[in-house]
């Protein structure tokens, strides 16, 4: 190894520091730049140091957030009990990997924002009710309406206060009305056969709110609209609707249409296309900025079963539909017609609403014609001159004004 001692070392940057400046250079410069890349690296400590102090307030902030946003979400643990006792007479899933979400609007009138729209006697009923279907490859989802006005068997369930009721013949919103979610669940799958894994309710708090949080949905009337038991006042064309005026739209029976039922949840699916076509286009979920407002909305009115009460339980959701087509997102209504004694009232098709949950249950592909407009349909659920086994319906790619 050969012998350094006494060797002088390389110059160092720092070591300049020391040499006297030239003559006529300026006090405080340095002809070799020390003073610079000491300036320099002062600035990167600072930065580097900022840095940090900034991405730990960022994941504080996100971290805050994301317990703010995962206790908005209420879970519904009693229902997921009661369905546990029924565990054995619920469907079997047949399909690996599809998935079937009830959707529960409720026009409960508790609080002071639902009591604007009606008196509070303590109950609630299901406003409007979804069967929503993802295929198991994701290519495709199926929105399918239970009209609240439908006759159906619905089984014995319990109410709130721990009674028990018996087995019923009763409108569809009867189940929801006395046994809550737990029994609108039992009495779609005796209904239709399958096998419900996911269920969510929102008030018209939330509703209002998350189209509010989107800046509006966008719609189309073919005439004004004035309806004030709706709290609706509109012109007619295209028009964006903020979240009071949306909220009137989907529920207005008077104003609007036929003053069917069957107009209104036309409507109802109209505007759920519109929504959903709105929150692709506008890049909501790939923009915090703007998805948080949506998110906190959604959350904060929003009850479900204990496996989709978290942030990530409903993200794992959203990611498996976000990409598919907006054509491929359909909605239709159940195949039904008047019941007898009662034109108020419905029953299902058999034939048609048996082929149709076949379809489901086995994750087949199912093909909607696009509803007629408002007033020139029929109420058999089916479209006119269309095709078996397509059904009358709508996809979130259609115009409103189309």
């Amino acid at each position: 190894m050969a012998d350094t001692e006494g060797t002088p070392e390389p110059e160092r940057p720092d070591d300049r520091a020391s040499v006297p400046p030239a003559p006529g250079t300026p006090a405080g410069s340095a002809p070799t730049g020390t003073g610079a890349v000491r300036r320099r690296r002062r600035m990167l400590r600072g930065a580097a140091l900022g840095g940090a102090v900034l991405v730990l307030a960022a994941g504080g902030a996100g971290w805050v957030a994301y317990e703010e946003l995962n206790g908005n979400i209420t879970a519904d643990t009693g229902a997921a009990a009661e369905l546990e006792r029924y565990e054995k007479e619920r469907p079997t899933a047949l399909v690996r990997g599809a998935q079937n979400i009830l959707l529960i609007g409720s026009d409960s009138r508790a609080g002071a924002v639902n009591r604007r729209y009606g008196h509070d006697n303590g109950t609630q009923r299901s406003d409007t009710t979804i069967l929503l279907h993802l295929a198991a490859d994701r290519r495709r989802a199926t929105a399918v309406s239970v009209p609240r006005d439908l006759m159906v068997q619905v089984p014995a369930c319990r109410r709130r206060d721990g009674t028990g009721t018996r087995p019923v013949r009763a409108m569809f919103n009867h189940a929801f009305e006395t046994g809550g979610s737990a029994c609108t669940v039992r009495t779609v799958e005796k209904l239709t056969g399958i096998r419900v894994d996911h269920y969510m309710i929102i008030d018209f708090r939330g509703f209002r709110r998350m189209v509010d949080a989107l800046g509006g949905v966008r719609v189309c009337l073919r005439q004004p609209v004035r309806d004030a038991d709706a709290h609706l006042a509109l012109p007619a064309g295209r028009q964006t609707l903020d979240g009071e005026q949306a909220l009137g739209y989907v529920r207005a029976r008077k104003s609007l249409g036929n003053g069917s039922d069957t107009d209104r949840i036309d409507r109802q699916q109209r505007f759920l296309g519109a929504l959903v076509a709105k929150v692709r286009s506008n890049g909501v979920l790939l923009n915090p900025g703007r998805l948080y407002p949506v998110l906190d909305a959604a959350t904060s009115s929003l009850t479900t079963d204990p496996g989709l009460a978290s942030l990530r339980g409903l993200y794992d959701l959203v990611r498996g539909v976000r990409n598919i087509p907006t054509g491929h997102i359909q909605f239709l209504t159940l195949p039904r017609r008047p019941y007898p004694g009662n034109a108020n009232r419905d029953q299902l098709v058999r034939n048609a609403a048996e082929k149709l949950f076949g379809q489901l249950r086995t994750d087949a592909p199912v093909e909607v014609v696009h509803a007629p407009r408002e007033g020139a349909h029929d109420r058999n659920g089916g479209a006119r001159r269309s095709p078996a086994p397509t059904f009358r319906g709508n996809t979130a790619a259609q115009d409103t004004c189309g």
